[in-house]
Parts: structure tokens; C-alpha cells; sequence
């Protein structure tokens, strides 16, 4: 995978436009393709105190994740990236999908406070690696500069 490539291309679609969902949207069709082996890949937002369904790739998805509960749940709580190898072994993980089988979520900062996370799903146990890890982490920089930061501006 071309890291440096991948991070110039996801900061290019979201540099010059300023709307919230148009961005998350197309960062989240953009990992759909760049990404193998996965069945899920997209947004979950922080409102009043629950994480509700945002731009998204893949099967319909659950609507409201409670804070601190799934892995959504548990990265929004600790304000952490929480990567599942074998989501079947997460105690109280919520299946929205049954394929899935690995998870990582990602928490989206911005000024100390939460916002989104990004969630990805895979069919495969053990799917995400360090270096996948140390990918979205460069992504969710550019999603919290580059969409939330100038949304919140708006």
C-alpha cells in the first residue's frame, strides 16, 4: 500500500470542500476501495451522548451505539483506537453485521472533545495490523483538520 499516496488522495477530496456529510461520505467510499478484505467502513457521529449512523460503506448498519458499549462504544468512552481481532470474543460487542469478524475504530478529536468515530469491519479475524492502524490514524488527522474543523467553522 502507497501510505504517502493514499493521505495525499483522501486530503485532496476533502481540501476544498467544506460540507460535513459530502466529506465523510467520500472518505468513506474512498477506504471502501483502497482497503481490502473488509465488509464495512464508515462513520458514526457523536449526538446528545449516543453515536448515531453517518456516511457509510457497506450492508445497512445499526442507527444508535451507546457510549461505552460495542467497540464504537468502548473507542467513543476512552477516546482510544480499539482494535478487535475476533470481535466474538468482545464482551458486548453488537453485531450489526454477522460476516464481521475484526474491528477497529478509530475516535475523531477535535478541541478535547469527541465527535465522530470511524469504524471498519472486516470478514476476516485479525485483518488489521499496525501499520493499517498507523494509516487511519493519519486519515482521522486529516478528517479532524480538514472536515470538522472547517465544518465547525462554518
Amino acid at each position: 500500500m502507497d501510505t504517502q499516496l493514499f493521505l495525499q488522495q483522501a486530503y485532496e477530496l476533502v481540501r476544498d470542500e467544506n460540507h460535513l456529510v459530502a466529506n465523510l461520505a467520500n472518505i468513506s467510499a474512498f477506504l471502501n476501495e483502497i482497503l481490502h478484505d473488509i465488509n464495512w467502513v464508515g462513520f458514526y457521529l457523536l449526538e446528545d451522548n449516543e453515536l448515531v449512523l453517518g456516511p457509510f460503506q457497506g450492508r445497512v448498519a445499526c442507527t444508535r451505539l451507546p457510549i461505552g458499549q460495542g467497540v464504537c462504544g468502548k473507542a467513543a468512552l476512552l477516546h482510544k483506537v480499539v482494535c478487535v481481532p475476533d470481535v466474538h470474543q468482545f464482551s458486548g460487542h453488537i453485531a450489526c453485521d454477522s460476516r464481521s469478524k475484526s474491528e477497529i475504530v478509530l475516535p475523531i478529536i477535535v478541541n478535547n472533545n469527541l465527535v465522530a468515530v470511524l469504524d471498519i469491519d472486516s470478514p476476516s479475524f485479525n485483518r488489521f495490523t499496525t501499520e493499517d492502524q498507523k494509516f487511519l490514524e493519519s486519515i482521522v488527522e486529516i478528517i479532524e483538520e480538514h472536515i470538522f474543523k472547517k465544518a465547525n467553522k462554518e
